[in-house]
């Protein structure tokens, strides 16, 4: 029987949401197939061992630090990281993990990095062709930006579950949308703000790479903000009401991306469609996406016909080619 580790938690702007996928992956985790154990790393950075009432009553945080955190890591077979944004999806923890030989669910610290940082994926995804909306990085210059010509929508370049960002429709707001993406990256890109459908495609390696169907959210505000993902209620549609060539052409931009960024066992690709000018543009990549209960990797999977419980049996039995 593996050994797993269910790691969770980390100094992220995500740490709450990180919180929740991991209740989840941790009812669906087969126990005829593996043992495991939990550990949460807090926002000041230790390391606890704690179980799933702990997390859910909110106490784990007070338990026992682990003293020795390699030695720890070392008696098991894999580590399933759960973990959302900075320290965990931008490959700081995968490339731990790879220099102390320890397998791991998800992408190696390369790809992490790159689709982490709104900047240089966008470098990366613009060099294979991949379409997306006028950008440009903030340099403290504020009439660079204003020749965009409003609305924008401004995000901190490491982030993620729409934190920090803002549409904005004059400077004043702009003004005031940097310097709150600069309380959570001191990097932020700027973009065109389009008036769009948001359409979300999963991907997930097995022997083979499997590209889910489409599905789409409807959300409520003019983009899809931390509002709409987890205080008000959306419509999740799948598979999403598109054209045929629409649909082909977000699969086909999926599995392209998932290979040529070097991607590993999972990850989500969010896309914009423009209404107005019926164009797609590539959103953005996301290599450890959530497990929430209203996260759209694991709807998106199981449409295509993977359970939950197979979701997890099939990302932790086919994670061990990654280090």
């Amino acid at each position: 029987m593996s050994k797993v580790l269910l790691l969770f938690g980390g100094n992220s702007s995500e740490h709450e949401i990180s919180c929740k996928s991991i209740i989840n992956v941790i009812k669906n985790i087969d126990t005829n197939l593996f043992e495991y154990r939990i550990v949460g790393i807090t926002k000041d950075g230790r390391w606890i061992e704690c179980n799933l009432e702990d997390i859910i009553n909110n106490d784990w945080y007070n338990l026992t630090e682990i003293e020795n955190i390699i030695k720890y890591l070392k008696q098991f077979d894999l580590v399933f990281p759960v973990m959302h944004g900075a320290g965990g999806e931008d490959g700081k923890l995968g490339g731990m993990l790879e220099l102390f030989n320890i397998d791991y669910v998800g992408s190696k610290m390369e790809a992490s990095a790159i689709g982490m940082n709104k900047y240089l994926s966008k470098i990366f995804f613009d060099f294979i062709g991949i379409p997306q909306v006028p950008y440009i990085k903030y340099n403290n210059n504020i009439d660079e930006i204003i020749d965009m010509g409003f609305p924008l929508i401004v995000k901190p370049c490491n982030g993620g579950s729409s934190i920090g960002i803002n549409k904005v429709n004059n400077i004043e707001e702009l003004k005031n949308a940097i310097n709150e993406a600069l309380i959570y990256d001191k990097n932020i890109i700027v973009e065109k703000f389009i008036n769009a459908r948001e359409f979300e495609c999963a991907v997930l390696e097995t022997d083979n790479i499997i590209v889910s169907d489409v599905g789409e959210i409807k959300f409520n505000n003019s983009f899809y903000d931390y509002e709409d993902k987890y205080k008000n209620h959306v419509d999740i549609i799948i598979p999403a009401d598109i054209k045929d060539e629409i649909r082909s052409k977000i699969k086909d931009y999926s599995k392209t991306i998932f290979t040529k960024l070097g991607c590993h066992s999972l990850c989500r690709i969010d896309f914009l469609y423009d209404k107005d000018e019926n164009k797609l543009y590539l959103n953005e990549i996301n290599t450890l996406p959530g497990f929430t209960n209203i996260s759209m990797y694991p709807m998106l999977m199981k449409n295509v016909g993977y359970t939950y419980k197979n979701l997890i049996t099939t990302l932790i039995k086919d994670a061990k080619h990654v280090s």
